[in-house]
């Protein structure tokens, strides 16, 4: 058995390398004080499980490797100029369609039209209909869209794919014409076209809020037309869209069912499982699976070092960690950055900053170098402590490091600026992060705006709103400022 109050676990099994799992953290969001409990970096691993298993369509082409750039430049022209082609064509249906009317029949008139039915331009149209959605058209769009649909079907030497199924399902969504999407489910799989974790997706997405996302779940693992490759069962394949979904209470419900079914779990069953009772506050029976996982024969792997990493630092257990950490590498797991990242998250939501910063180093002596995201985290610890200096410090350790920061990282040192009154330098550092062209969002902007305003920093926040203006972007929030010009 394998538990947290142990400081030296016992597993017998030797870990199996199950899944190989891809790193960009870099490029995720951390929402500097926003980030609700920390998961994220948990999280992110089991998002990148996913292999992109219901493929719509597989192309396999042969490339001859000795051809010449005049023949590679031939096929890029070629190729420029089909795409060209079709979104010529897109628009041209779509305007068609847009006309239909008691008096014309759209159809009639794509039916003159020298045009063909494709994949391409099938989502071409698609997507503008679906961008082109508004309050009052939204009943007019799903017809159009339907009508357009079905007139592709009938054409010869054309066949829908899911891909195509998948957008008219989106647009039904935002159309709210949810019986439609069900009969587009049942049209899909007696066509013989698989349902996939996309199709789920689609449905759990717009059912949730209605409440049927238990009849959407029990639908589809009763159905034999559910592409769940490469998982070895359904439950887990819908236990992992669950997760990504963010339906941790489903989680729960699909795994009792699962159970009942007489089912084993697996690995990938039990990281899932403790992961969302984890996310429901639930670390008894977080305990409970941790142990049964041991009882059966399976050793934690990357993700359950992982999701136990972040439980020790959240519960603000360094020595537990620190032996765990050990125990990893022992075992022949050497910790990564994203095992660090995840505990020093943890720590610092547990307020201890110097377990972050003995970890942080620990992290360095251990060959593992700090990423972007590790930074942001430490720095982003240091300022909800209040200890602004020690943020800037990190920050320009950061630097000099080369690490670059992103937008997440300019939004926590510059909030931590505010906090400490360092209006200047924080205004600076907007500007100085668009030099360096990391384009400021929503969350920068009005995180800045809400302490001047509170500071009563009236012309500092007009000419954060001036750059605001000219950038076009994001103007709600001059609305919200309670001092900005008329």
């Amino acid at each position: 058995m394998f538990s947290l109050a142990l400081a030296s676990p016992r597993i017998v099994h030797k870990f199996s390398y199950c899944l190989a799992i891809s790193r960009k953290l870099c490029d995720q969001p951390f929402h500097g004080d926003h980030v609700e409990s920390g998961f994220e970096f948990v999280e992110e691993p089991f998002r990148r499980m996913w292999n992109q298993s219901g493929y719509d369509a597989v192309r396999n082409r042969s490339h001859n490797l000795h051809e010449d750039d005049n023949n590679n430049q031939k096929y890029f022209s070629l190729r420029q100029g089909f795409l060209e082609s079709v979104k010529i064509d897109a628009e041209r249906v779509f305007e068609i369609l847009r006309q239909d009317s008691p008096g014309i029949d759209a159809r009639l008139v794509l039916n003159e039209l020298d045009v063909r039915p494709s994949g391409l331009l099938v989502r071409q149209v698609l997507f503008c209909i679906l961008k082109n959605i508004g309050c009052e058209k939204k009943t007019r769009y799903a017809k159009l869209a339907y009508k357009f649909f079905v007139w592709c079907g009938q054409q010869q030497n054309y066949q829908h794919t899911a891909d195509s199924y998948h957008l008219l399902m989106k647009i039904f969504a935002e159309c709210e014409e949810f019986k439609a999407m069900w009969r587009l489910v049942d049209e899909m799989n007696g066509k013989g076209i698989p349902s996939t974790a996309r199709t789920f997706r689609i449905l759990i997405c717009t059912c949730g809020e209605l409440g049927f996302t238990k009849k959407v779940v029990e639908t589809f693992l009763k159905s034999d037309m559910f592409h769940y490759r490469p998982f070895k069962h359904s439950y887990n394949a819908i236990l992992h869209c669950l997760l990504n979904l963010k339906q941790y209470k489903l989680v729960e419900w699909v795994h009792q069912q699962m159970l009942l079914e007489g089912l084993p779990s697996d690995i990938l069953t039990y990281n899932i499982v403790m992961y969302a009772k984890c996310r429901l506050g639930k670390l008894d029976q977080f305990h409970s699976l941790l142990d049964e996982m041991g009882r059966n024969g399976f050793s934690p792997d990357f993700h359950t070092y992982n999701i136990l990493l972040h439980v020790l630092g959240k519960g603000d257990k360094p020595l537990l960690a620190l032996n765990l950490l050990n125990y990893m590498s022992e075992s022949g797991i050497e910790p990564t950055v994203l095992h660090f990242t995840t505990l020093i998250d943890g720590l610092s939501r547990a307020r201890n900053m110097d377990a972050c910063k003995f970890f942080f180093d620990e992290m360095i002596k251990n060959g593992c170098m700090p990423d972007v995201v590790a930074y942001t985290v430490m720095i982003t610890g240091y300022v909800v402590a209040g200890e602004i200096e020690k943020a800037q410090e990190m920050f320009h350790e950061m630097i000099s490091k080369q690490q670059i920061p992103n937008v997440f990282t300019y939004n926590s040192i510059i909030h931590g600026l505010c906090m400490a009154g360092k209006f200047d330098e924080a205004c600076s550092l907007l500007l100085e992060m668009e030099a360096k062209g990391c384009n400021p969002n929503f969350v920068v902007y009005s995180s800045l705006l809400s302490s001047l305003e509170k500071a009563k920093k009236l012309p500092e926040a007009y000419e954060v709103m001036e750059q605001i203006v000219e950038k076009g972007k994001y103007a709600h929030l001059l609305s919200r400022f309670k001092g900005h010009k008329k």
